[in-house]
């Protein structure tokens, strides 16, 4: 069956980029279709399991006005509906997780629930509608402008005919690109293309993509035993060694990713000063709950040990990149049976069988994440492309990043590389404070579409930096609100930011919205 439905936008792919997208064009009065392919919104803070990656002043600024209403509703919705200590109840800062990587570690399910709430009124209005399950298939332009695009139903097969006159692509890869002609790159650029110092020496490397990462959830009971089937691939996987790694995958000693020298891991903490994987991403944390409902503490593994690179999931047959899909979950899952069987415990003895797979924290029967985590995508030839030279410590002698006078927002990480498909290891260096560039959004050809995702105009290398859960989160509400104002105006994003009057009436109504689009002046991280 095939349908046919209409929107002032259409939002391709509802995860963290997609639902900011939804809620700043809903917001300011627009009809939204927004598509996903699982059945949860939220992409990274959700269906693919991983905690927020953010900057050390997050709790004070640098980042959207909604973002942080989705993380004081986080935090509220833990505190109305959970039995917390009167002690943690208190805490104006509160990290349900007390998670290392983030100061709001938590449960993926608690993310949903959020954003559901903050979309309700837009979705029981009319205003927004969301198709789950869906993927993009087709798309039909005519010039320069992209008319419709058809989504199929992964389960019944059922297709709908998505007109509009503004297409935003938050999907994790791009999907729309290929499909509407809209010009993109993918994998590695080369110094002679970009002269970024970091950029591959020789030829660009269009298939050499950083490694994604199935995540799943496992809480601890110790002398409890919760063993797993033995995965079909764990010999293979509990073999392997990477050429650049100094032990097996599979081991407790992994490299510093700034370094690339060997590091030793500990599963806990208190392990001779090692840093502790389990607290990594611990997402909650039993000291802030009443002791009486017996929690366990729970912890999302997104470790060294489970990122995948032996082969991409990006222009290549379908049956390639389902091979390689599969193979990643067989990796996590190997992981996890390694960890509850032969990792070595400081008491002599080997494997924690008390770990056990949390399949209700993920919502999936096999317990590993809805999607894998995605690193990096196809990205835009965009109006502007944002270099290392922009944003990197070492080429800013002045100590800022660049200043880009068509900003829609401000992210903050360092530029971050995990090992890549072609058997490179990680790249992680210094960066600045930084911008985000209207012109990185827009297509260089296509007018009618927007990038709001790691889809956007960086490079193999900046995208490092601008990939994490608040950057994309403001990706993603500058495009729905650019589509908005170019509804209103009568306009395409290149014409808002190559006309100065505009552009600034533009950014003045981002700001009126809470998005901030500079820095105070800042350490590099």
């Amino acid at each position: 069956m095939k349908r046919e439905m209409q929107a002032d936008v259409v939002i391709l792919g509802g995860g963290t980029g997609g639902t900011a997208a939804a809620l700043a064009a809903a917001a300011s009065g627009k009809t939204v279709i927004m598509t996903e392919e699982t059945r949860w919104i939220g992409g990274q803070l959700t269906s693919q399991a991983v905690p927020p990656d953010e900057h050390p002043w997050i709790e004070q600024f640098g980042c959207t006005r909604r973002y942080r209403s989705f993380r004081e509703g986080v935090r509220r919705y833990y505190r109305d509906h959970f039995p917390m200590t009167a002690a943690a109840r208190a805490l104006p800062e509160l990290n349900p997780g007390s998670g290392i990587v983030s100061r709001i570690s938590h449960d993926p399910r608690v993310g949903v629930a959020v954003l559901e709430q903050m979309l309700a009124p837009y979705i029981h209005s009319g205003k927004v509608t969301i198709l789950y399950n869906c993927q993009v298939r087709q798309a039909e332009t005519a010039g320069d402008v992209v008319n419709s695009v058809t989504v199929r139903h992964l389960g019944s097969g059922d297709e709908w005919v998505l007109q509009a006159p503004f297409f935003i692509d938050a999907t994790e890869l791009g999907d729309l690109l290929p499909l509407a002609g809209i010009e993109y790159v993918t994998g590695a650029e080369s110094q002679a293309q970009t002269g970024e110092p970091h950029a591959v020496d020789g030829d660009p490397a269009p298939q050499d993509i950083q490694s994604f990462t199935y995540c799943f959830a496992v809480d601890y009971t110790e002398g409890e035993e919760h063993l797993i089937d033995k995965p079909a691939m764990y010999d293979f996987w509990r073999q392997y060694k990477p050429d650049f790694w100094p032990d097996r995958l599979l081991s407790l000693t992994g490299v510093k990713p700034s370094t690339n020298e060997p590091v030793e891991y500990a599963i806990f903490p208190d392990e001779g000063g090692k840093f502790p994987l389990f607290q990594y991403r611990q997402i909650l944390d039993p000291a802030h709950f009443d002791s009486r409902f017996g929690f366990h503490p729970v912890s999302l593994v997104n470790w060294p040990q489970n990122d995948y690179w032996l082969g991409s999931i990006i222009d290549v047959p379908e049956e390639e990149a389902a091979l390689h899909l599969h193979q990643a979950k067989q990796l996590s899952l190997s992981l996890l049976y390694w960890l509850q069987t032969e990792a070595p415990r400081p008491d002599g003895g080997q494997g924690y069988p008390g770990l056990r797979l949390r399949r209700d924290v993920v919502g999936t029967e096999d317990g590993l994440a809805m999607a894998p985590y995605i690193r990096e995508s196809r990205r835009i030839q965009a109006e502007f492309t944002v270099l290392e030279q922009h944003v990197a410590t070492d080429s800013r002698p002045d100590g800022t990043a660049e200043v880009f006078p068509d900003s829609v927002g401000v992210g903050c990480y360092r530029i971050d590389l995990h090992p890549s498909t072609d058997n490179r290891p990680y790249i992680d260096i210094s960066s600045l404070p930084f911008q985000i560039p209207l012109g990185s959004l827009i297509p260089k050809r296509v007018k009618n579409v927007l990038a709001a995702g790691k889809n956007i105009g960086t490079t193999h290398i900046t995208n490092g930096c601008y990939r994490l859960h608040p950057v994309e989160w403001n990706i993603g509400e500058a495009a729905g609100s650019c589509a908005s104002f170019c509804l209103d105006r009568n306009l395409f994003p290149t014409e808002v930011r190559n006309h100065e009057g505009t552009l600034s009436d533009f950014q003045q109504r981002l700001i009126q919205q809470g998005i901030e689009l500079q820095w105070p002046k800042l350490r590099p991280v």
